[in-house]
């Protein structure tokens, strides 16, 4: 049997799923009060998000830190977020940096792909450019769709259509709208039919069923 906590949460993202947003920031709410770090996590995305209450990214970076405090990597992660945006708190790339590691110590795949742009774009110094592959592709096999849509990105700029493949086909398989755009974008212009094919996979993964035209 679910706890209370592990209730409202289940609860809030049911909310949130059916555009009850006012109801999910209620449960997240009463979640949170229980000092709880996924809960407390959960409001801050609220929060940041304008889930059900005025967007607040300030107080969103309180509730993030408090919940990264006790180590939980989806808080850390979120933190990470606000500090390379400068969004509630003032734009901190180094400090971004150091919680993409830590979130990415604690499992979250998401933050691997984070270090790999880091280090793509030389964001801080201690990130290198050429460890960016190394990153997305940790990132794509831990199954961030992002990962394998950045690792494809890289194979498709190296001439390489075959090595591309199989990771746009992980990130259609565990992708959702934005991903399957970004799919779409990448493979756009180009002539080989295998691509193509992937364009139209994207594209048709984009649209929604027919009954709710």
């Amino acid at each position: 049997m679910p706890g209370v906590v592990e209730t409202q949460l289940m609860l809030g993202q049911i909310h949130l799923d059916q555009g009850r947003k006012e109801d999910a920031f209620l449960m997240f709410e009463a979640a949170a009060r229980s000092g709880d770090p996924r809960a407390v996590n959960m409001l801050g995305r609220a929060y940041e998000r304008g889930w059900g209450t005025t967007r607040n990214p300030a107080t969103a970076a309180l509730l993030y830190t408090h919940a990264a405090d006790s180590g939980y990597g989806w808080a850390l992660f979120n933190l990470a977020d606000l500090y390379l945006a400068g969004q509630g708190v003032r734009a901190d790339p180094g400090r971004a940096h150091v919680l993409y590691v830590a979130a990415s110590r604690a499992g979250v795949a998401k933050a691997l792909n984070m270090l790999g742009i880091m280090a793509e774009r030389r964001m801080v110094p201690a990130a290198q450019p050429a460890s960016a592959p190394m990153f997305f592709h940790a990132a794509a096999m831990a199954g961030d769709c992002w990962g394998c849509v950045n690792l494809a990105r890289l194979h498709l700029a190296a001439g390489q259509t075959a090595q591309a493949m199989p990771w746009l086909r992980k990130a259609l398989e565990y992708g959702f709208g934005d991903v399957f755009a970004a799919i779409a974008t990448l493979v756009a212009a180009r002539p080989e039919p295998l691509l193509r094919s992937v364009a139209q996979e994207a594209t048709r993964r984009m649209m929604p069923p027919a009954d709710d035209r």
